[in-house]
């Protein structure tokens, strides 16, 4: 009887796992549905909230994420340049023009607020661990895409919030680009100098310990996440959301992954990308960030209800980019050189 439950339970994770759904995304499905039931911790205002905690615990990733981060690696990956550019200006310029592209046609249809959510993940940089993941299985351009991920991650930073002061501003709201910045530079860059500088004495710790780093990132992540839709299901902000319209978003993310997968591949085959350097591109350059998002939310939408809604569409892609990157990654791994 115990061999056949372990035997079961074994092909449910082989199916789990084929089908990309990792057990970080059922993770993240269950902090939402606690937070429909409990929202009270989430919006509770006392000495020490959930959003100081989440807080600190953003300093420690990227505080962890410098310590990991290795100059050398970096050095490596500089004279590819045109991969680079390619994959940077997918994530920051690409990404949001298709975005603006489909608000134009069809932003009349469905809730601004969701639309909002929407570009965000677009602007957005490129995720580090799972590219560089994807990239390794497909049997990629690897120092590449450690190169463009973290480089990307830097980057967003900047690019982001100057692409979400221009959309805020144009739907006149306002927008403090200069505190923003600041705001992030302390929270993301200076963790980030930090733990590169202290990576000769303590990168090999850091990198040996990735699995139980990989845990405490997703932890804190967890926390922000439930945080945020605590919020917004103490202030009702789902209440106006039909079934239909949520699958219609995981649709339309599923679109977006595709259009942008097409694009990039469209530019390699121009640019007469090696096979190597084809893959790293569509993988970093067609990824978001879901630890970006997260944080950057806290700074971005400091004081606007519903950044639950803000952040659903990112989620979805999330999770829809780890099964669809998955599936290209294993039929690129499968191929005969």
């Amino acid at each position: 009887m115990i061999s056949k439950i372990k035997f079961i339970r074994e092909k449910l994770k082989q199916i789990r796992l084929k089908i990309g759904l990792d057990s970080f995304v059922i993770a993240i499905l269950g902090v939402i549905t606690l937070a429909y039931f409990w929202w009270q911790p989430g919006v509770y205002k006392g000495k020490i909230t959930l959003n100081d905690l989440g807080n600190i615990g953003v300093s420690l990733i990227f505080f962890f994420y410098g310590l990991k981060l290795s100059p050398q690696e970096l050095k490596k990956g500089l004279s590819n340049w045109k991969l680079h550019l390619v994959v940077q200006s997918a994530c920051f310029l690409i990404f949001p023009l298709v975005v603006l592209l489909l608000m134009a046609i069809f932003g009349s249809f469905g809730n601004q607020l969701l639309w909002l959510g929407v570009f965000y993940l677009a602007a957005l940089p490129s995720t580090v661990s799972s590219s560089v993941v994807m990239t390794s299985i497909a049997r990629g351009n690897i120092t590449s895409a450690i190169f463009n991920a973290s480089i990307s991650s830097l980057m967003g930073v900047f690019i982001t919030p100057i692409w979400m002061g221009i959309m805020i501003s144009s739907g006149g709201g306002n927008f403090d680009l200069s505190d923003v910045i600041i705001k992030l530079s302390l929270q993301v860059l200076l963790p980030v100098a930090i733990g590169i500088l202290l990576h000769r004495k303590f990168g090999k710790i850091a990198i040996k310990n990735s699995d139980k780093l990989k845990k405490l990132d997703q932890s804190i992540i967890l926390l922000i996440v439930y945080a945020s839709f605590c919020d917004s299901f103490a202030n009702k902000m789902f209440s106006g959301y039909s079934a239909w319209e949520l699958i219609g978003l995981g649709i339309a993310m599923i679109a977006l992954f595709f259009i942008i997968y097409g694009i990039i591949t469209f530019i390699g085959k121009l640019l007469h990308f090696s096979k190597e350097d084809h893959i790293t591109a569509v993988f970093c350059g067609s990824k978001k960030s879901l630890v970006h998002g997260t944080v950057m939310s806290k700074v971005l939408f400091t004081g606007i209800h519903g950044v639950g809604v803000i952040l659903l569409p990112l989620m979805m892609f999330h999770a829809i980019q780890l099964v669809l990157a998955s599936v290209i990654a294993q039929k690129f791994a499968k191929r005969v050189d």
